[in-house]
């Protein structure tokens, strides 16, 4: 009978330590954000005794003088320009729209879009309207959650390691063989059914893990970060990755080098 037997490592010592600053921006239901009374109170916040205070735990967000918390755990809610992920899974256009995307598009087929606008049902009107987007090919989809995609210019990455990235601001990222003649802003519209090699498979697979780890350990996901934890994690094999000890060290190790070079 197989066993798998974990002993015990020596570890290096690894510093986390933040300034008092950053650590305010965490906070639980309760906390004081601030007495000053010249901020405004946005979404995630009331006033309570002149002092305004947090009503969900999650990172307090400035912008000029509104200050607001943007919850760890929530349901994505669309903005203009967002980038997601998902599946086609019905048409509610006119027919004769119909015929003409079916031309490219089909129900089922996985897509990477662009946020267009947004009713005030929450409901969103997606565009497929550039080489950026449209149908994806061969990858592997991950699912994690939407509050820990963080917001920038580009959510499209060409990995040095050889993989490509969509990272969808509703939670779903897309890792995909970087094509050797994409140009730089195709995004994932590739959909060559080509074998993917061994070492990309293994690229690919040690990625998702990756992800995975991070988003354990609620680290935000952006290129940088997943480009860190992936090669803190080349010393050990894919698929030890996702074991407790080694996840835990792989983003100690991550958040360090994040730490590092913010520093």
């Amino acid at each position: 009978m197989a066993a798998d037997m974990r002993l015990p490592i020596i570890r290096k010592p690894v510093s986390l330590l933040t300034s008092a600053s950053d650590r305010k921006d965490l906070v639980v239901p309760g906390d004081v954000i601030t007495s000053d009374t010249g901020f405004m109170r946005g979404h995630g916040t009331y006033m309570d005794d002149e002092k305004l205070t947090a009503s969900v735990a999650g990172e307090v967000e400035r912008v000029d003088k509104l200050i607001c918390v943007r919850p760890l755990k929530t349901r994505f809610n669309g903005e203009v320009g967002d980038v997601v992920v998902g599946r086609i899974t019905e048409r509610r256009r006119s027919a004769e729209d119909e015929l003409t995307m079916r031309e490219y598009l089909q129900e089922g087929d996985l897509i990477s879009a662009e946020v267009q606008s947004v009713f005030s049902d929450g409901a969103l009107l997606l565009h497929t309207r550039s080489l950026k987007y449209g149908k994806l090919g061969q990858g592997v989809l991950v699912q994690i959650s939407p509050s820990l995609i963080k917001r920038q210019k580009t959510h499209f990455h060409n990995l040095p390691c050889g993989a490509s990235i969509i990272l969808g601001n509703n939670g779903f990222v897309w890792l995909y063989p970087t094509p050797g003649h994409q140009e730089e802003e195709a995004g994932g519209f590739y959909t060559s059914l080509e074998p993917v090699s061994l070492s990309d498979r293994e690229v690919i697979s040690r990625l998702r893990n990756c992800l995975l780890a991070l988003a354990a350990h609620k680290v935000q996901l952006y290129d940088t970060s997943v480009l860190y934890c992936y090669e803190s994690s080349l010393i050990h094999q894919v698929k030890d990755i996702l074991k407790p000890e080694v996840m835990e060290e792989i983003v100690m190790l991550t958040q360090q080098k994040l730490i590092e070079q913010e520093g």
